[in-house]
């Protein structure tokens, strides 16, 4: 999807008429192929800034449209290899669509390429004296690395082509020369009988390595499968159509079609489509996609009502007042698409390296063979030659292109057995970063589902307590309260049925009345009291005031002269809760909540789990917007929450984890997905990013520091003091044990108690 935002930058008149474009980009293999995109963009007369997220697959480009067309800037990609998705409509879908074609196919060459490798590896191993083992091994490696491994010769032609090189370049060398020379020795090995040596064959090296990198490729792909849906799932709330009121009485328009200023009707159930104010009618509205909070809140002439929010029961007509672009939904789409397709904070250490590696590497063989022509003696040629393909068999990446997607597997699977869910591998790096988490209240500290935690009748009505409970749970029964579903589950299991009730009346703002034997009963707030004259006493205030601590809501339950009971209803904090905030702050993390609630229960909450610092009526913007101030002074921030609220923070935040109980679009656009609303699975999940983390490195030093002492040692730097060439055979095998060494010690994460 593209999106476009004008910039009128008056700073500078040279960008006076600038445009933004966030698109998908595809083709892109590894953080060398996005440095490769976004450096085509930045070249173009005309561009601004040109960022490539690898993680999200998007271009972020900010141009002046009166030098450079989005034309050419798919163009320029294109040149590059890759291609740019200029589809406003469907982009997003189109790209998710050709991942999954990649996949696929990718995997289907894996399988074909491991089923043809295990007989060439079990030839050139253990059975090469076989009759015509070399000439078998030919044809079996030949559509391994032509066929199936196409596309790592295909991407370094391309990189070539703009004197570029990556990991695509350094496998396509390596295994492209350990073929070639292997094919020369097959057709004429009395090139070598004539000078004394044998005439070694490495098509079982070529063929291992394309296999290893393919697999490498398989399972990071694997982990990015479930690409982010987060924007298609926010553009879900917000209706197709709507009903709108003029003097030809009601018409279902497009969304795409209201004007400000006209008369909408929601009717009960249905998503409010646009933002505005109620002109008639009144309804309690589900805004926890909005505020977070799971109660309904009431709407009544005037009140304002969001887009994307549910009313409830009762139809009423609204003004719109904010349409299309400028809706509180709409913004929250923008916010988060903006903050997925920024620059990723951290970029994978295998690719930073990796741009370095490749080109040293390449130096490295070419330097070796020339050394060797200049300084060899009689047979510098051949031995220049071999030390040459030896240098770049032992420097192939295999354990490099392994070190990072083996530990992820293994980490991830340790993860989702723990009902840890993590996306992908920025997440992890975050992760032992993390210096300050954000908590939502809502569904995250608490359970986010109210519940009556007392219900107590006092001495003049306790004899009459089992026939009370019938006509409170009768009422509540049909109370459009939401606080009433919370009293009606209370006592449906304890209660011996309902009765009939006369004269049954829904108050709006205050409660509900209705009749039984000739006698009125109330249930609802101290207002709803106070209308019909009936005390409530500093008695029963006096007790009233003891059960209700600062996070309960309070209801009263009387007959036409008195109280006969007051309940409480609470959002119940987890058990969980406390402790997992008591592990977090022992880790010197300082924790903070953020919550759509009021002052007097944020402040109830954060005290009984042991939070300093907290936050509340935050709208999602104010979310973010904390987020972004505390990065802006230098922390790294973990955002964790559950709702479709708190989507544009998790989104901006450093770290995000969602409740798996939560909704889609937080699930989508976090990091780390917890499935269980344990938060004791918090402390976990950075646990678990710190030893996998420190595996990957660990994977990677010993890659390399292979490849430093490997490198020399084959391009013949022993040979002048004691005569030693390495063979490439014993190169292959040494490769090979460094792939096995990273595989083992990813493995060892399985093991490891979080």
């Amino acid at each position: 999807m593209v999106i476009r935002n004008f910039v009128d930058m008056k700073a500078n008149k040279s960008m006076e008429h600038t445009s933004t474009l966030n698109i998908p980009v595809t083709g892109m293999s590894c953080a060398g192929c996005a440095a490769s995109v976004e450096q085509s963009i930045a070249d173009l007369p005309g561009v601004n800034e040109a960022l490539v997220n690898y993680a999200s697959q998007t271009l972020k480009v900010t141009y002046q449209p009166d030098f450079v067309k989005p034309e050419s800037l798919k163009q320029a990609v294109q040149d590059a290899g890759y291609d740019l998705i200029l589809d406003e409509v469907n982009g997003l879908e189109k790209q998710q669509e050709i991942q999954r074609d990649a996949y696929v196919s990718l995997k289907r060459r894996l399988i074909f390429a491991v089923i043809l490798t295990i007989p060439i590896a079990i030839l050139g191993m253990f059975m090469m004296d076989l009759p015509y083992a070399n000439f078998i091994m030919l044809a079996l490696s030949t559509p391994v690395l032509f066929i199936f491994g196409r596309s790592f010769f295909a991407n370094a032609f391309k990189q070539a082509l703009h004197l570029r090189a990556n990991m695509d370049t350094l496998v396509a060398l390596s295994t492209g020369t350990a073929f070639l020379f292997s094919t020369f020795n097959t057709f004429y090995p009395e090139f070598w009988h004539r000078r004394g040596l044998h005439p070694h064959v490495y098509f079982e090296a070529a063929a291992v390595v394309i296999v290893s990198i393919m697999l490498g490729k398989v399972l990071e792909a694997g982990a990015k499968a479930n690409t982010a849906t987060a924007i298609k799932k926010l553009m879900g709330l917000q209706p197709r159509t709507l009903i709108v009121l003029d003097e030809s009485g009601e018409r279902e328009i497009p969304l795409s079609e209201v004007q400000l200023g006209a008369v909408v009707l929601v009717k009960p159930g249905q998503q409010i489509p646009v933002d505005g104010a109620l002109r008639q009618g009144s309804s309690y509205v589900d805004e926890s996609m909005i505020t977070g909070e799971p109660v309904p809140v009431l709407k009544s002439v005037g009140s304002q009502v969001f887009a994307g929010t549910i009313n409830q029961k009762g139809s009423f007509q609204m003004v719109a007042t904010k349409v299309g672009a400028e809706t509180t939904l709409a913004q929250i789409i923008k916010l988060v698409q903006e903050a997925q397709g920024s620059k990723a904070p951290i970029q994978k250490l295998v690719d930073k390296v990796a741009s370095v590696f490749v080109p040293v590497v390449l130096g490295v063989a070419a330097l070796t063979l020339l050394v060797w022509l200049l300084l060899g003696g009689v047979n510098a040629t051949t031995q220049g030659l071999m030390a040459t393909v030896t240098v770049l068999v032992i420097a192939c990446p295999c354990a490099l292109g392994l070190a990072t997607p083996t530990a992820l597997m293994v980490g991830i699977g340790k993860g989702a057995a723990q009902g840890i869910l993590i996306k992908d591998a920025e997440a992890l790096e975050l992760g032992v970063k993390v210096n300050t988490l954000i908590f939502d209240k809502t569904g995250t500290i608490t359970q986010g589902e109210p519940v009556v935690s007392t219900l107590h009748y006092f001495e003049h009505s306790k004899p009459l307590a089992a026939e009370l409970n019938q006509i409170l749970l009768s009422l509540e029964q049909q109370s459009e309260h939401p606080l009433a579903a919370a009293v009606v589950k209370h006592l449906q299991s304890s209660t011996n049925g309902v009765i009939d009730l006369k004269d049954f009346e829904s108050i709006t703002g205050k409660g509900v009345v209705g009749s039984h034997n000739g006698r009125k009963y109330f249930v609802g707030n101290a207002a709803l009291l106070s209308s019909n004259n009936i005390s409530i006493g500093d008695k029963i205030e006096a007790q009233a005031s003891l059960l209700q601590d600062g996070a309960k809501t309070l209801i009263y339950f009387a007959d036409e002269e008195q109280v006969l009971a007051i309940a409480t209803i609470e959002d119940k904090i987890k058990a969980s809760s406390a402790e997992a905030i008591k592990q977090l702050n022992r880790s010197h993390i300082e924790v903070v909540m953020l919550t759509g609630d009021n002052e007097h229960t944020a402040a109830a909450v954060a005290l009984k789990v042991g939070i300093k610092h907290f936050k509340a009526n935050m709208l999602p913007e104010d979310k973010a917007a904390f987020v972004k101030q505390l990065q802006g002074q230098g922390k790294v921030v973990g955002m964790i929450g559950d709702g479709i609220n708190d989507s544009q923070a998790l989104a901006t935040a450093d770290l995000s984890i969602a409740m798996g109980k939560g909704s889609d679009i937080a699930i989508d656009v976090a990091g780390m997905t917890l499935m269980s609303s344990d938060l004791m699975h918090v402390p976990k999940a950075l646990k678990l990013s710190r030893i996998t983390v420190k595996t990957i490195r660990q994977n990677l030093f010993w890659a390399f520091i292979y490849n430093l002492i490997g490198i020399p040692i084959a391009a013949g730097i022993l040979y002048p003091a004691f005569g030693f060439m390495l063979n490439p055979m014993i190169a292959g095998a040494a490769m090979a044990l460094s792939s096995v060494s990273v595989v083992a010690n990813s493995l060892r994460l399985k093991y490891i108690s979080l």
